[in-house]
Parts: structure tokens; sequence; C-alpha cells
């Protein structure tokens, strides 16, 4: 396997460096990947670790959105939200990694009546004893549906196709515009939660539960305003993800939006506490991407323009009180300093990238101070800067998932479709393996967040900490 360990370090004399502007730190990190790391090309698409299992093109021009796999090895299942012409959901068979197929796409009524991105972010879950898809959407008010947020599949009965229905949808009047992002969460008190977007400062909470049996208007049960809204803005959050924190006994959502980055606590939703931020950091006035390692020490945020890496940040100061909010990171990476990265998925010490033009990208940060890549593959030959976002960097590799059984990768490319690979060495991953808490973006749905029977007491502890202070 092939390191490239001085291509992505920030610096190797990082704590001389401590005091200097952070975008300065970042731009070291930018100039020594662009001078030393082994460049991509058509001949030699990825480095020797990384095995292409699967590709199956899906058709059509940045179609392809974000990604999702089911966590059991008994249900082998990926989904893949198709977008603008395309507008639905691919239900990928992972069954036999190496002979991956599509065997269901749904895809909304009436396409030619609705505008905008439509279909952007798939997530699955549990309850029950059956299985559901949730398809976050978000249409432009020219066309119809502009207030519909999600679709939600049952999808059971896989790989029986004709067992596939929709079992309601969600919507958003006062915030029309729909959900750009979603999370489901299994929460320490045993509820199944969908945190979404929305075209407004609020962040939506809905018990999927109580939507199952009495309808979206009253499953909501919790709107998350963004600490530091901007004025004039339609939206207030962007990315987000929802952990247990055995520590301490605390549901924490981690939020990019407005102003950075924020870690609430969502323990109880009638009483959400702020506690901690990262805002006022140099080349960053807003968070889109953010996730924390598995004990909730260190995130990755990502804030989607040109040349930004991604940057690396201690959040203890700020979590302990030592800080009122964190200002500078304390590593940064990127893959090509004149691309930029999307989202990414954190399995201790390994953070799964997806890089947009660069492809999948896996960077090891077990010294968060000094990241480096392990492993990549190249998913996008199209020409450079014919994407969306602003600089038109946004187009190729979408959205990246993890099997936390077996270390299947899957990613999804907006242009060149689905892929599956295998990074030598990773056949899952634990936690516990590591030396972390079991917990990722992979969800428990039988039994809950790992460590929550002690939350009563770790709370308790947390509370008399904070209460001495």
């Amino acid at each position: 396997m092939r390191r490239y360990q001085e291509a992505n370090s920030p610096a190797t004399a990082l704590p001389a460096l401590r005091a200097l502007p952070a975008l300065l730190l970042a731009a070291l990190a930018v100039q020594l990947s662009a001078d030393e790391a082994v460049s991509q090309s058509p001949l030699k698409r990825g480095t020797d670790n990384i095995e292409v299992l699967s590709h199956i093109p899906l058709g059509g021009w940045r179609t392809t959105a974000d990604i999702e796999i089911e966590q059991e090895l008994h249900r082998p299942y990926v989904y893949v939200a198709r977008r603008f012409d395309e507008a639905g959901i691919d239900i990928i068979d992972v069954s036999d990694p190496r002979n991956a197929s599509v065997i269901y796409r749904w895809r909304i009524e009436n396409p030619e009546l609705h505008r905008g991105t439509g279909p952007m972010d798939p997530k699955y879950f549990k309850l029950d004893g059956r299985y559901y898809v949730v398809q976050g959407v978000q249409f432009q008010q020219e066309g119809i549906d502009h207030d519909l947020g999600a679709v939600v599949l049952d999808v059971t009965g896989l790989p029986d196709v004709r067992k596939v229905k929709e079992v309601g949808r969600i919507r958003e009047p006062e915030a029309p515009g729909g959900f750009h992002n979603i999370f489901m969460y299994k929460h320490s008190d045993g509820r199944a939660l969908l945190f979404t977007t929305t075209r407004s400062q609020n962040a939506n909470v809905y018990d999927m539960g109580i939507f199952l049996k009495d309808g979206a208007e009253k499953a909501l049960v919790a709107r998350m305003r963004v600490p530091e809204p901007l004025e004039n803005r339609t939206s207030g959050w962007h990315d987000m993800y929802v952990g247990y924190d055995p520590a301490t006994g605390q549901d924490k959502f981690y939020g990019g939006g407005s102003g950075g980055y924020y870690v609430l606590d969502i323990s109880r939703l009638e009483d959400i506490k702020l506690l901690a931020s990262i805002t006022g950091v140099s080349g960053v006035r807003w968070g889109h991407t953010f996730t924390p390692t598995p004990d909730g020490r260190y995130a990755v945020g990502e804030t989607e323009y040109q040349y930004a890496p991604l940057r690396i940040y201690d959040l203890k100061p700020a979590l302990d009180g030592e800080v009122p909010t964190i200002r500078l990171p304390i590593g940064a990476w990127t893959a090509n300093w004149q691309n930029l990265t999307h989202n990414h998925e954190v399995r201790w010490p390994y953070v799964f990238v997806s890089g947009y033009e660069d492809g999948l990208q896996v960077f090891n940060m077990q010294d968060p101070t000094n990241p480096f890549t392990v492993a990549y593959y190249d998913t996008y030959l199209g020409p450079h800067k014919v994407g969306g976002c602003g600089d038109r960097i946004c187009n190729g590799n979408f959205g990246v998932g993890v099997r936390n059984a077996d270390g299947l990768i899957v990613a999804s490319d907006g242009v060149s479709g689905f892929w599956a690979f295998h990074m030598e060495g990773f056949d899952g991953w634990n936690g516990h393996g590591w030396g972390m808490p079991n917990i990722s973006s992979a969800q428990d749905w039988d039994n809950g967040p790992e460590g929550k029977e002690n939350s009563v007491t770790a709370r308790a502890a947390a509370e008399a900490v904070g209460g001495s202070r």
C-alpha cells in the first residue's frame, strides 16, 4: 500500500504554526498536496490497494446524487438518489458485490410538472421489524410539489420489488423548497427520528413511529434553529450528523450551517442546548458537511468552495467550556488543491470522501494534525469545471457509503453512476478495534446506540460536573 503522508500534511511543525490564521494553515496543506502528491490519470485511476468490485452507469448528466447502504448483510441493498429529469431513487442489489445490479427504479409521478433538483439524500431505517427508505426531495415553486420534503417507501419485501410501496409523504408548507439533507437516528430513548434541513433557519425533527401511525403533521416533534442565523438567507442548516456520546450520556447533533458548525445536546428535544461551536474561522462563513470522530473529540468540516480543504477541528476546548468557540483548525487535508471535496464518512482512523472530480478518496486522521491519503480511485473522467456550484467544480463523485459488517464501500458519481469498492486491509469496522466507541453514521436499529443503558448515570455525572464550575 502506497502512503502519501507528506503530500497531505498541514505542517510537520504544527505547534509553531498554531498562531497563524486558519486560512494560511489550510493553504500550507494545499501547497504540499499540489507539489508532492501523485497525480491521477486515465491510465492510473487509483492506488493499488483499491479494487473496483462493480460499476453501473446509471445514465444522465449530473442526475445521480447521494447514496445509502443498508448495514445488515442479509439486506444487501443500496439506495441511490436520482435528481433532475430522473427524479426518484434506484435500488441496487449488492448480494454479490462483483455483480451488482439495479433491481428497482422509483420515479416521481408527472416529472414534467416538477422543477428543481428533486431527490438528493436517501436514508433508511428499521422500525417494528419493517424497513423503510426516506428520500429527501427539493422542488422549486415554479412547479408542483414545491412544499414536498420527503417520500417514504416500505422496502421490507425486497428483493421482491412488487412489494415496494409508498407509505407517505412529508410536506413543509411553512418553508417550501423541500429538504436538501436528511439524517435518520436511533435516539437513546428508543425513537426513530428523522432530522431534515428546511428552506428556513430551522431543522425539523420527525418521530417516524408517529409518522407511520398518524401522519407527518403529528410526527413533527421539534424545530431546531441555527444558533447564528444570517440575515436574508432562506436556509440556516446544511448537512447534519447525529450520534450518541457514551461518556456523557448525551445524544448530540452536529450541524453545519450559517456561521460555521455547531454541536447541540438533543437528549431531550424539549430542552435543546448548544454545547460547542466553530465560528469565526478564516475562510469559513458557513458550514457544509460536519462529521465527528466516534468519541466526539474531533470533527471534519467541509465548506464546499473551490480550493478549500477539509479542515479538522479539536472540539474539546469548547466542550470543556475553556473557550466560547473554536476558531482554528488543527489540521487540513485535500486531494487536489484546484478542486474541492463533498461528503464524507468517518470510520476511525479513516475518512472516506466523495471528492467530486477527484472521485473516491480515503485518508487517515489517526493524528488529526497530520492526515494523509491512503487510497483513491477516480470515478470521474469528465471535463474540468462543468458542474454545479458557483465555481463549477461540483461534478463527479457525489456520495459515499460504508458497510461496517464487511467494509464494502459504495459511491455515487453524478456522471459515471454507481461504484462498489474494496480497500485492502479494510474488511469491516468496529470502533472497539481502534479503542473507540462503536459509533458511526450506521445505526443499530434493533438495540439503539451503544452505551445507552448508562445514559441516565452519565448524564447525571455530566450535569454535576457542569454545575460545579
